[in-house]
């Protein structure tokens, strides 16, 4: 089986080398330091001190890998236009395309999900249209990620926790492809599950970090110090109640309470969320997927979000003033 990772980071990397080890043909595209060391040492994944290397054909231009079976685009959110311009040589008519990103995808109100906006495009992670007329829905199956990866070097992925990739087509179907790739990323060693609605999967995660991760960069403080301060904890409450709100007026209720959800939180202990560490290491941020995307539903679903405004706002000033947005 072809398989390109079409964004080579913490979470790219990892899926790769699990596919590589189950036999698929592991192509990647990247750039730079990444790409040089791709080509030099192959790909590697740390766990603790163990280390497991496997070869991939590295390449700057998707042009030069032609037609995949399966395609896993794991860029950070702000980089999937730039992708969406390029992908074309890498499908064909059968292709899958695998999402592993946070935050709201392109897709999300696709396959006859949405309720009142089924079949219509968010302005805030999608501005045109334009990645869905590059990667139509009818390629996509998206993915929900429950691991912790990052990065130590070039080519280098450290494997902190976690091992669950949920997936599920964007109709809620459990189609033959959807089937084979459960079964796919289960020899490759992953936790991957199938689910009928991978739309809820997204908005269950989402409703989690569209808070934390925002905090996190505004006050550089790990997700236990967060919680932690009553006030602050209080705030993230209030949004949560917001984005729950409009997940019922589309289609994805959540029955659990703010305080369910941060224990689950809790469980994980102290650490840096991933806009934390892009804060940290003057890459973009996932603002638009994470929270303007909830905004722009609340705005379209009915659902006035105040608290949801004012977490943008700040996040996206402060954003504005490091030149990260």
């Amino acid at each position: 089986m072809k398989v390109c990772i079409y964004g080579a980071g913490a979470i790219g990397g990892w899926i790769g080398a699990g596919l590589a080890q189950a036999g698929c043909r592991l192509n990647v595209v990247a750039r730079g330091a990444t790409l040089d060391a791709l080509r030099e040492r192959g790909l590697s994944v740390m766990r603790g001190e163990q280390r497991t290397r496997v070869a991939v054909n590295a390449v700057a231009d998707p042009a030069e890998l032609g037609v995949q079976d399966l395609v896993v685009v794991a860029v950070k959110a702000p980089a999937l236009a730039a992708v969406a311009e390029r992908i074309a040589p890498l499908l064909g008519p059968e292709t899958l395309v695998l999402t592993a990103m946070n935050g709201v995808p392109w897709w999300f109100l696709q396959g006859g999900f949405g309720g009142p906006l089924a079949g219509t495009s968010l302005e805030a992670v999608d501005p045109g249209g334009r990645i869905d007329a590059a990667i139509p829905a009818r390629h996509v199956i998206g993915c929900v990620v429950h691991a912790s990866c990052s990065l130590d070097g070039p080519g280098t992925v450290r494997h902190h926790f976690g091992n669950g990739l949920i997936i599920g087509e964007p109709s809620g179907e459990a189609t033959p492809r959807a089937r084979e790739l459960e079964a796919l990323l289960q020899r490759a060693g992953f936790e991957a599950r199938l689910s009928p609605q991978i739309q809820k999967d997204v908005w269950y995660k989402l409703w989690g970090n569209m808070t934390v991760n925002p905090i996190s960069a505004l006050t550089r403080a790990t997700t236990n110090l967060i919680l932690d301060d009553e006030l602050v904890r209080g705030f993230i409450s209030t949004v949560m109640l917001e984005a729950r709100e409009i997940g019922e007026r589309i289609g994805v209720p959540i029955a659990e309470s703010p305080e369910d959800r941060h224990a689950v939180t809790r469980k994980l202990g102290a650490f840096k969320t991933s806009m934390l560490q892009d804060v940290e290491a003057g890459r973009p941020v996932e603002l638009d997927a994470l929270v303007s995307a909830v905004r722009e539903l609340g705005q379209r679903a009915g659902v006035k979000t105040p608290f949801t405004d004012a977490l943008l706002g700040l996040a996206r000033l402060q954003a504005r003033q490091l030149g990260l947005y």
